[in-house]
């Protein structure tokens, strides 16, 4: 079964490029995956095709016009009946793991809106399922944002990875960073692969990995480790030095 995405735009071609490459390209011609761009310019009237305006009150920049980006959301809706729509706005909620765990969840499929300029007429807002956004800072339009969310959820949508543990293993799916990864040569300008790795012991391997896991997260995201609960197997763990594991 494919995984349905209709993504609203006014650059189809700044998104085209990246879907089509590695593995979503991949994935959609398996057929895990459908990903259509809809120009939104082409539901604008006249002869200009225009989307935006100046603003009501004032002020700098224009704004996304609602009818051309309304008949683009319903002409969505259309085509994917029972699709979440969600507009790509730093007003939204933050864009989590666990929001892609959520969103591959809804079989019906995305339909993502890309915004422009100082932002949407607020009379979209009624046409939309919600907002998301990838954190606290401003890019130019949402592109960037809607390919980080078909990316984050169609790496979930099963068989569009090789190994089925990568998605599972990865940062955040538990709340954790990613444990350090090495390949060959097993020395590089001086820096060998920890012996741990080339022991061929899986256990003492998976408890290096989970200590590793552990304390990066309590280094470099000291918000993350707040919110975490450790089992008494992990308290253990955590009381270890890394030469005792």
């Amino acid at each position: 079964m494919s995984y349905p995405v209709e993504i609203l735009t006014l650059f189809p071609g700044m998104i085209s490029g990246y879907l089509g490459a590695s593995i979503l390209g991949k994935a959609q011609e398996k057929g895990l995956l459908s990903v259509t761009l809809s120009d939104v310019r082409e539901y604008a009237v006249g002869k200009h095709h225009v989307t935006d305006d100046s603003p009501y009150g004032g002020g700098a920049g224009m704004v996304m016009k609602p009818e051309p980006l309304v008949a683009a959301i319903e002409a969505a809706r259309a085509h994917l009946p029972g699709a979440k729509v969600l507009l790509m706005s730093p007003r939204g909620p933050v864009f989590t793991q666990a929001t892609a765990r959520e969103l591959v969840r809804h079989e019906a499929g995305l339909i993502l809106v890309c915004g422009r300029y100082e932002g949407v007429d607020e009379r979209v807002m009624p046409f939309l399922d919600g907002e998301l956004s990838l954190g606290d800072f401003v890019l130019t339009g949402g592109e960037i944002a809607a390919m980080a969310v078909v990316d984050a959820v169609a790496r979930l949508v099963p068989g569009v990875l090789g190994n089925v543990a990568s998605s599972v293993a990865e940062s955040f799916e538990e709340g954790l960073l990613e444990y350090p990864h090495y390949t060959r040569p097993p020395v590089f300008r001086g820096v060998e692969v920890p012996a741990v790795l080339q022991s061929g012991d899986h256990a003492r391997i998976a408890r290096w990995r989970r200590w590793k896991a552990i304390k990066l997260t309590q280094e470099r995201r000291p918000d993350l480790f707040s919110r975490l609960e450790f089992g008494k197997a992990d308290q253990k763990l955590l009381a270890r030095g890394e030469e005792e594991l």
